[in-house]
């Protein structure tokens, strides 16, 4: 099945506001196997809504439309797809008695117009919100309408559109995620290519994130336990071509992995940022249960911080610099000595986009990690990047260091 996503709204056009609800619902087409091959944004038109509308007829066989569906003179979704399908408008007298309940003393005389829908529609309940959905086919075209705001749209496409469009068709479409760092997209697909172009059921498809890759592996089975039992294999095969570059299937980020396996060993972690000014400690603290595994992180962005709250010595500094090998290790070091920890980490670079030298160019860096038993450090340069960028990179290759060497 082929589907458009049509979002509605004047504020999109003008930047005023992200589309995230695209990305929600291309995501989660994407898992189910349905291909996402447009994406329209219309302003609050109901001209341009309808010519956008009469394209999607004509190349998709599922159309999605977010926004619109309020209470305001503006929100003419329902009734300009209603008139584009020849679908009459009526109370549903379900949803207007939800509407009175869920606002009470709030309701007003145009807040009834959410509770109109096409008729005949399955309606899709909105527990997040006021304006409920809808689906319903017509021309051999099924449409689906959602409101637009993410924290209602999101829920609804996860909770009400994926058991209707699973419901649609017989079997189950189940995918597992081989989540990689540390190989760039084209040697992947290169070793992979071979496996990849043989399969038909599962399939397996590439994909590049920021900083890091990731294998969908999708099969459609009667049950979904066939379904992953058709994945299983190739997910095997996959991990074994790929080796350590592999960091976790079906995990959520590489952080998660780091935090839960800390946590498994009972093992704590310190960290010292200079040139990530914190990340690494975000992205920690981000993942729920952190503070049974991290108790300090330090940013000493100077080399003065760096001497007083690490030990790094002048020595070090004044030999080889802040950026060295040496300086990380030492701040590795200094951090698991500081925060009590089992393993300590240090991270020393040049973000940029100033600062570089053609012995240390703009994109440089260190990462270390220190436990009793020894110390590592790697080098990375992550040129051409924006300074946001080569701080994820060196974020990660941290996070990642940790994962290679003490969680191995």
């Amino acid at each position: 099945m082929n589907c458009e996503i049509i979002s509605v709204g004047t504020e999109l056009l003008l930047g005023e506001i992200v589309n995230l609800d695209a990305q929600t619902i291309s995501q989660g087409l994407s898992e189910q196997g349905v291909n996402v091959y447009y994406h329209t944004v219309v302003g609050d038109n109901p001209e341009r809504l309808k010519k956008a509308l009469d394209i999607a007829k004509g190349r998709a066989d599922i159309i999605i439309t977010t926004g619109g569906l309020g209470p305001t003179a503006d929100d003419l979704t329902k009734e300009t797809i209603a008139a584009a399908f020849g679908k009459k408008l009526v109370m549903d007298p379900v949803q207007q008695k939800r509407l009175h309940e869920r606002m009470g003393a709030r309701m007003t005389p145009n807040n009834e117009k959410q509770a109109v829908l096409p008729e005949g529609c399955t309606v899709l309940e909105n527990d997040w919100g006021t304006a409920p959905g809808c689906a319903f086919e017509a021309g051999g075209c099924r449409v689906i309408m959602l409101p637009g705001p993410p924290r209602e749209c999101e829920p609804m496409f996860r909770e009400r559109v994926l058991p209707y469009l699973e419901s649609l068709h017989e079997g189950v479409i189940r995918s597992r995620y081989i989540k990689i760092f540390g190989m760039g997209e084209s040697e992947m697909e290169s070793r992979l290519s071979y496996l990849m172009d043989r399969l038909q059921n599962p399939t397996a498809a590439p994909y590049a994130k920021e900083g890091e890759c990731l294998v969908r592996v999708t099969a459609k089975a009667p049950t979904e336990e066939q379904a992953y039992a058709l994945c299983a294999p190739v997910v095997d095969e996959i991990c074994s071509v790929l080796g350590d570059v592999v960091y976790g299937v079906d995990v959520q980020s590489l952080e998660q992995v780091v935090v839960e396996g800390l946590r498994q060993r009972g093992m704590t972690v310190a960290l010292a940022e200079s040139c990530t000014g914190g990340l690494i400690a975000r992205r920690i603290t981000d993942v729920p249960g952190a503070s049974e595994v991290f108790g300090c992180g330090l940013v000493t962005y100077s080399n003065e911080m760096k001497m007083q709250l690490l030990g790094v010595s002048p020595e070090t500094l004044a030999a080889h610099g802040a950026v060295s090998p040496e300086t990380a290790v030492e701040m590795a070091r200094g951090a698991r000595r500081a925060g009590h920890a089992d393993v300590g980490v240090g991270v020393t670079g040049i973000a940029g986009p100033g600062g570089g030298t053609a012995q240390k160019p703009v994109g440089l860096f260190y990462a270390a990690v220190s436990t009793p038993q020894g110390e590592q450090v790697v080098e990375r340069v992550r040129r051409n990047a924006t300074r946001e960028r080569v701080r994820l990179y060196a974020s990660s290759c941290a996070l990642d260091l940790i994962r290679r060497t003490v969680l191995k």
